[in-house]
C-alpha cells in the first residue's frame, strides 16, 4: 500500500471514528501530539486537545452527528478531503439552544501527515448554510471556528 493510499484509510478513520463516534483514544493515535491548527477559538487548547476539543464541540451540539467522505484526493503527505456532515441541532452551539433541525452540509478539509500521524489540519464547511438551515444567523464571523475573514 502507498503513503498516499495509507493516508486516504487514516483520513476515512476520522470520518467513521473520530467524528461519527467520538472515539477520543483514536484521535491519540492519528493526530500528532502538536498538530497545527490555526482555527481553533480563543481559549481552546492547541494540538491534539484542541481537535478533541472541536469533535466535542460539535457531538455536543448534533449529538447524531455523521461526516462521510464524498471524495479524497492525495499528493505527497497531503490528503485533501470533500465531506457531508449531517445531524439534527439538539445542543449548545456558538451560545444558539438546540432548535431539533436537521443539518445537511458540505465542506473541505486539508490534512497533512508526517510518519503516519495528521500534523497539520485545516477545514472549512458551509456554515451559512448550516446557520440558515438551523433558523439563526450567528454570532460576528471572527467567533466561529473554520471561518477566515482575513483579506491581506
Amino acid at each position: 500500500m502507498s503513503e498516499q493510499e495509507r493516508n486516504k484509510e487514516i483520513v476515512e478513520k476520522i470520518y467513521s471514528i473520530c467524528w461519527n463516534h467520538g472515539d477520543m483514544d483514536m484521535i491519540d493515535e492519528i493526530f500528532d501530539e502538536n498538530v497545527n491548527h490555526e482555527q481553533f477559538l480563543e481559549g481552546w487548547p492547541t494540538g491534539r486537545e484542541g481537535f478533541k476539543t472541536l469533535v466535542r464541540f460539535w457531538r455536543e451540539a448534533f449529538p447524531d452527528i455523521h461526516e462521510d467522505a464524498i471524495e479524497l484526493i492525495a499528493e505527497g503527505n497531503k490528503v485533501a478531503s470533500r465531506f457531508r456532515l449531517r445531524g439534527t441541532h439538539k445542543g449548545d452551539f456558538y451560545g444558539i439552544p438546540g432548535t431539533g433541525k436537521k443539518i445537511d452540509i458540505y465542506g473541505g478539509e486539508m490534512f497533512t501527515f508526517n510518519d503516519g500521524k495528521v500534523v497539520d489540519y485545516l477545514y472549512h464547511e458551509d456554515a451559512l448554510g448550516l446557520f440558515f438551515q438551523i433558523g439563526v444567523m450567528p454570532l460576528n464571523q471572527d467567533e466561529i471556528a473554520g471561518v477566515d475573514v482575513s483579506a491581506d
